[in-house]
C-alpha cells in the first residue's frame, strides 16, 4: 500500500546534479530582513543608551556603557498602563468576534438580502480614516458621558476590528462543506444551535486570526486614546509613552524601553498564532 504523503525532494538538474538557489536571491534577502529589523535593533539600543550619549556624534551603535534607567521608569511607572492596554486588547477581543462572527455566518450562509451591499459597505467602512472616526466618537461620547472610560475605549477600537472580521469570517464560513449543514437540519439544530455547535467550532483558525488582529489594534491604537481617553485615570501604554515627551526634555531612552516592553506581548502572540493565522488568512481563497 502506497503512502499518499511525499517528502518534498530537491529539485535536480537535467545532468542530475541538484540545482540551487541564486547566491544573490539568498543574500537580497539577507539585506532585506536587515534593513526591515533594523528599526527594532536601534529601538533596544536607544533604551540601553544613557541620557549624556543620545546626541553623540557620531551616534553609538552599540551601547557600550549601557544603562537600565529606561527600563526602571518603564516597570516604575508603566505597569498601570501595561494593564490598561491588555484590558482594553482583549475586550475589543471578546466584543469583535461576539459580533463578527454571527455576522459572518449570516452573510455566508443564511442568505441574507443585500448581502453584497452590506460586504461593500464593511468595505467603505474600513476606508474611513480614523481621525474622522475618533472625531465622530468624541461628539457621541461626550453627549453620553463614555469620555475617559475603558468601555468606551473598548467599543471604538471594536470599530475597526469588526469589519475585518466580518469580511474573513464570511469568507472562511463560505467555504464551508453544505453537507454538515444539513446534517445537523436533519438532527433537527436550528440556525442558532447550527451556529454554536457545528460552523463556530469549524472556524477556529478564522476565529483566532480576528481575535489577534482585534488584540494588535487595540494594543497599538494611539487615535482614539488620545481623543477619547486623555484625561482618563486609566490610560494605555500609548499615552504613558507619549507622557515621556515634553516641551523641553525627551527621555528617550524610557520612551524606547517602553516600546521594548509593550512589543513582548505582540511578539509572543503573533510568534505563538502564526500558524493559525496563515490558515485563517487564506481561508475560503481557493474554492473546490
Amino acid at each position: 500500500m502506497t503512502s499518499l504523503t511525499t517528502s518534498p525532494r530537491p529539485m535536480r538538474r537535467a545532468g542530475g546534479g541538484l540545482q540551487r538557489k541564486p547566491w544573490w536571491k539568498t543574500a537580497l534577502g539577507v539585506v532585506f530582513t536587515v534593513l526591515m529589523l533594523f528599526p527594532v535593533y536601534w529601538m533596544v539600543n536607544v533604551s540601553l543608551t544613557r541620557t549624556s550619549d543620545l546626541r553623540a556624534d557620531p551616534p553609538h551603535w552599540f551601547p557600550w556603557d549601557p544603562t537600565f534607567e529606561g527600563y526602571t521608569a518603564v516597570f516604575g511607572q508603566q505597569l498601570p498602563a501595561l494593564g490598561t492596554s491588555l484590558l482594553v486588547g482583549l475586550g475589543c477581543v471578546v466584543l469583535t468576534v461576539a459580533i463578527a462572527a454571527p455576522a459572518g455566518y449570516a452573510l455566508a450562509l443564511l442568505n441574507l438580502r443585500g448581502g453584497r451591499t452590506l460586504n461593500f459597505l464593511l468595505l467603505v467602512a474600513q476606508m474611513i480614516p480614523a481621525v474622522v472616526m475618533a472625531m465622530g466618537f468624541y461628539a457621541v461620547y461626550n453627549s453620553l458621558g463614555l469620555l475617559n472610560t475603558v468601555g468606551g475605549l473598548i467599543v471604538a477600537d471594536s470599530t475597526v476590528a469588526v469589519p475585518f472580521g466580518v469580511l474573513l469570517y464570511t469568507a472562511f464560513m463560505s467555504g464551508i462543506p453544505r453537507e454538515l449543514l444539513q446534517a445537523a437540519r436533519v438532527d433537527g439544530a436550528g440556525p442558532w444551535r447550527t451556529f454554536r455547535s457545528i460552523v463556530l467550532p469549524v472556524s477556529r483558525n478564522s476565529t483566532l486570526t480576528v481575535a489577534l488582529f482585534a488584540f494588535l489594534w487595540a494594543w497599538s491604537d494611539f487615535i482614539f486614546a488620545s481623543t477619547l481617553n486623555r484625561n482618563g485615570e486609566l490610560i494605555p501604554i500609548t499615552l504613558g509613552i507619549y507622557n515621556y515627551i515634553g516641551n523641553n526634555t525627551t527621555q528617550w531612552n524610557a520612551i524606547m524601553a517602553t516600546a521594548v516592553v509593550a512589543s513582548v506581548p505582540a511578539t509572543i502572540l503573533l510568534v505563538v498564532a502564526q500558524r493559525y493565522v496563515a490558515a485563517g488568512v487564506t481561508a475560503g481563497a481557493v474554492k473546490d
